[in-house]
């Protein structure tokens, strides 16, 4: 690939595009706030005042924002990205948004000739870090395989699922069964606790069973001492539930699980948790304990 733009320099857009540098490729990024680019300066990047200078720039946008608002601003706004694109541009929106919203750019995009691969990835702060992350993509597949020497740099395995909005759907399949699993987590830690168990030893029964997991594993020491230094914010947990829960209703889904556990994102919400990890919604179920 010839030089990559990249906007969006948030907890994983900014260790992707790193991981990017570290790896020879050329980059150019963009940020709202364009401060947090000076980290990606100091290692190579070069600065684009716009994301339409960025695309503009590039033969190859990533993108990884925050949310379908951000991503559709990115793309329509002023100065965004369609304002640049043409045929030769391609554009490849890693942000986690609903499948609609990844329609919706995918179809500006095409329309005035530039490609459009849509690429959320699976995983939090350490895996973008690491270079760990699972890549969903689906829409323009010689893209996709264009784009295979980056998404190796940035992740451990990539998938291709066929038509844009397959990678959208995805992502919050996963997310919203993260979403619920953290939460049980949660009720079993304050269950053990409150029954004179040690939660430490059901963390070591919990890695020696059917159930053990990464997440329980990373999760539980920080949430035992009530730590939850932002992996991935509970805001955008949240988000996804959300986003989720609104694919379920399309297709007839119930999804009673997934929607108690939203509520308890809500909660985490309204008393002002979600700039931590989505893992502080430990905090509302061991609150939930002590009538106010």
């Amino acid at each position: 690939m010839e030089e990559i733009g990249f906007l969006g320099m948030g907890i994983m857009g900014k260790a992707m595009a790193m991981n990017l540098l570290r790896h020879g490729f050329k980059v150019t990024v963009w940020n709202r706030t364009l401060s947090r680019c000076d980290q990606l300066v100091e290692h190579g990047a070069s600065i684009g005042e716009t994301p339409g200078a960025v695309l503009n720039k590039c033969k190859y946008t990533i993108a990884m924002l925050s949310d379908p608002a951000a991503a559709v601003s990115v793309v329509f706004d002023k100065d965004g990205v369609l304002e640049q694109t043409c045929t030769g541009k391609a554009y490849i929106d890693m942000s986690t948004v609903d499948a609609d919203t990844s329609s919706k750019i995918s179809e500006a995009i095409t329309l005035k000739g530039g490609r459009f691969l849509e690429a959320p990835v699976s995983g939090s702060k350490k895996p973008a870090e690491d270079g760990q992350l699972v890549i969903l993509a689906a829409g323009d597949k010689a893209l996709y395989e264009e784009a295979l020497p980056a998404f190796d740099v940035m992740g451990k395995k990539s998938f291709f699922l066929g038509q844009v909005g397959n990678g959208a759907r995805m992502k919050l399949v996963v997310n919203m069964i993260m979403g619920s699993m953290i939460n049980a987590f949660s009720e079993g830690l304050v269950l053990a606790d409150k029954s004179g168990l040690n939660p430490q030893t059901l963390l070591d029964v919990l890695d020696l069973g059917a159930i053990a997991n990464p997440m329980f594993k990373m999760k539980g020491p920080t949430m035992i001492q009530n730590s939850y230094s932002p992996a991935f914010p509970l805001k955008h947990q949240q988000k996804d539930m959300r986003l989720a829960l609104a694919l379920g209703d399309e297709n007839d889904v119930s999804m009673p699980v997934a929607s108690a556990a939203n509520e308890v994102f809500k909660k985490a919400l309204g008393v002002g948790l979600g700039d931590l990890d989505f893992s502080a919604v430990h905090e509302i179920v061991k609150g939930d304990q002590h009538p106010s």
